[in-house]
């Protein structure tokens, strides 16, 4: 008992002064602009830069935070609560223009920081986007201009305009280029892009708040009859699309009556709805998940079950993957790009992608040894707390203020 105190007091001493130690770094840096789609918007890269600012603002509560984003749920500026970030509507989804963020920018006097949090399907393959960063540089509305790039595409990809786009990162006036993965690193570099411009920073990891919760709070809070569930319960949380790989999983699970496959998420694809639905073994819950609903989900499941196939030279890590590994519970995916963390920390857990029959006997394997995943996952687990979100967001801020000192 006196060591678990101690601990805890030495915890909150050390998160206390390395918190007084960003505070004197960042002195008299005060503005940060995020270029992103934002919620209520159904995104992955939303929620990613919502919860990237919610763990910025608690270690900088005095910071402006603004971000910079699509038009597609508010035509009009608002305050998001849950980050006192200042939201501004100044481009429409896929634009073709995006000159109003230097002219905002410009409105207000500059900021200190730049953040474009990238991706192909929110702003094309065009460089479009890139030129008004250009701008902001040559009018020196930012001391430093950072760019995240969620997915990397090589060459095999057969998009040429992401292969120019990412070509057009060396570009003088961009000052890092943030990605999740050494497959998304390596890749950049091997297109030519400066290596030393290229930071690596995890995605962030929630750990699960509703563990504690009761499995009959938690489908009742989700709307789902416990009772129609046997076994074990095995979810896939996420967007319903057929890269997810349900075709194979029901293929899979084909009479096994031992578990439960429960899918959630906003359905992309009526006719997988369908297929879905038609399982016995299936519960399918068709709405979109906000953070806390899929966290709840987790919570309520044995496991979770990720037979993704990737896109051909498509790099980018799952979202969907840091909340299942944040909720501690064991995690059968497939050797794929987009869950590389997974094959890093837990081999063991991981399939060949598209191998149904390979994926029913780890299926199987899971039902009979539950102990011997959760060991085999320990791994995995350590990750998550080492890529908790305040972990993440200072590694952001060492960056920015490393780069807006390099520029005065």
């Amino acid at each position: 008992m006196g060591k678990t105190i101690q601990l805890k007091r030495t915890s909150f001493l050390y998160r206390f002064q390395y918190n007084l130690y960003l505070w004197v770094r960042v002195k008299g840096f005060s503005r940060i602009a995020l270029v992103t789609r934002y919620p209520p918007v159904h995104c992955g890269v939303a929620e990613y830069s919502r919860m990237l600012l919610k763990a910025l603002r608690s270690l900088m509560p005095t910071v402006e935070l603004f971000v910079l984003s699509t038009d597609e749920a508010s035509s009009s500026e608002y305050v998001d609560p849950l980050t006192k970030t200042r939201v501004v509507p100044l481009y429409g989804y896929r634009d073709t223009s995006y000159y109003a963020i230097p002219s905002f920018l410009e409105e207000i006097g500059g900021v200190d920081i730049v953040h474009l949090q990238h991706e192909y399907g929110i702003y094309g393959y065009s460089v479009s986007i890139l030129s008004a960063l250009e701008e902001v540089w040559e009018k020196k509305l930012a001391k430093a201009i950072v760019v995240t790039l969620h997915t990397v595409h090589h060459p095999y990809s057969g998009r040429p305009g992401a292969l120019e786009f990412q070509s057009a990162l060396n570009n003088s006036f961009i000052d890092a280029v943030i990605v999740h993965s050494k497959l998304q690193e390596f890749e950049l570099q091997m297109q030519g892009v400066n290596p030393s411009r290229i930071i690596r920073i995890p995605h962030g990891t929630l750990i699960n708040p509703y563990l504690g919760l009761s499995r009959i709070k938690l489908a009742e809070e989700l709307g789902l009859d416990l009772a129609s569930f046997r076994g074990m319960i095995l979810s896939i949380p996420g967007f319903m699309r057929p890269d997810k790989g349900f075709d194979i999983l029901l293929e899979a699970v084909g009479g096994l009556k031992s578990l439960t496959i429960l899918v959630a998420g906003e359905a992309k694809d009526p006719r997988l709805k369908e297929l879905l639905e038609d399982s016995p073994n299936t519960v399918v819950l068709d709405q979109y998940l906000s953070k806390s609903k899929m966290l709840k989900l987790i919570a309520l499941s044995d496991a979770v079950v990720l037979p993704y196939r990737d896109r051909p030279g498509a790099y980018a890590v799952s979202g969907v993957l840091h909340l299942a590994m944040g909720s501690f519970k064991p995690i059968i995916g497939t050797r794929v790009p987009r869950l590389i963390e997974l094959y890093d920390n837990a081999p063991q857990m991981t399939i060949t992608p598209g191998n149904s029959v390979e994926l029913r006997k780890k299926l199987v394997w899971l039902l009979e040894n539950y102990e011997h995943a959760m060991m085999y996952m320990e791994k995995m687990y350590s990750y998550a707390v080492g890529t908790e979100w305040h972990t993440v967001a200072r590694k952001h801020l060492q960056l920015y203020v490393k780069l807006a000192k390099k520029q005065q």
